[in-house]
């Protein structure tokens, strides 16, 4: 199986934990960040939707990008999902599977494997850039990443679990991608006092984490070892969704 795992917008700004590898895509990702570079505070507060603070912060960011000390993208997020993930505490057998079965949505890099060295920063999906060809930075990537994606899965054994969010579909012909692989994508409902399933962010954020850390820690290799999956009160509920859509209630 190959994993999809949404980055995160709150980053450390560093990590004792040295990255293994470069990522796939930081030449792309080197020209994007000269464009933000070249952006004012007033534009990168308009273009990353962000508030002035944030704006200036992430302009020195990007001003330092090329010399900035890279962290394993893994331990570089602190997100809610990050937060259940817990990455510093995996053993050296679960980074290694991580390394080949984990891929990192992201708008900068585009796709990262768990120990890629990054740098912080902030990207929102719709910046344009004249790195971007006019489109927005989401958009930019499709092409790219669409087949990079299906290979990655079909090179494994042809299923991928997404455990990112919808707006990074965006990055891909996600109908190509549902197409040509097998696609499971759990979620996570809270029961309600009447009866009724609500999906609450954060709760599904933490058990997205969460179950990364499962499939790692387990060296997971089939969707139907996620039905044991349980955390804080979620459980696999069978009665519930269907063999793609496997569903996690906390009643």
């Amino acid at each position: 199986m190959q994993i999809l795992l949404a980055n995160a917008k709150i980053m450390y700004e560093r990590s004792d934990i040295k990255p293994w590898s470069e990522p796939q895509y930081q030449e792309i990702a080197n020209r994007i960040a000269l464009d933000m570079a070249g952006m004012d505070i007033d534009t990168l507060e308009r273009e990353l939707d962000c508030s002035r603070k944030l704006a200036a912060e992430n302009w020195q960011r990007y001003q330092n990008f090329f010399i900035a000390e890279k962290m394993p993208a893994i331990m570089a997020y602190n997100g809610q999902a990050y937060k259940h993930l817990k990455a510093s505490t995996l053993n050296e057998a679960a980074i290694s599977f991580a390394q080949q079965h984990l891929w990192i949505t992201c708008f900068l890099y585009g796709l990262l494997r768990p120990m890629d060295g990054v740098v912080p920063y902030r990207m929102e999906h719709c910046v344009h850039l004249p790195s971007a060809d006019g489109k927005p930075v989401n958009q930019f990537w499709r092409d790219t990443l669409t087949d990079a994606l299906i290979d990655s899965v079909k090179a494994d054994d042809g299923v991928l679990v997404h455990l990112s969010t919808e707006e990074y579909e965006h990055l891909f012909d996600w109908k190509r991608v549902c197409h040509e692989v097998d696609v499971v994508h759990p979620l996570f409902y809270v029961r309600q006092p009447n009866g009724t399933l609500k999906m609450q962010a954060v709760w599904a954020k933490s058990c997205r984490g969460a179950m990364v850390r499962f499939i790692l820690q387990n060296q997971l290799t089939s969707p139907a070892d996620l039905r044991s999956f349980s955390y804080e009160g979620f459980e696999y509920a069978p009665e519930l969704g269907e063999e793609a859509w496997p569903h996690f209630v906390r009643k």
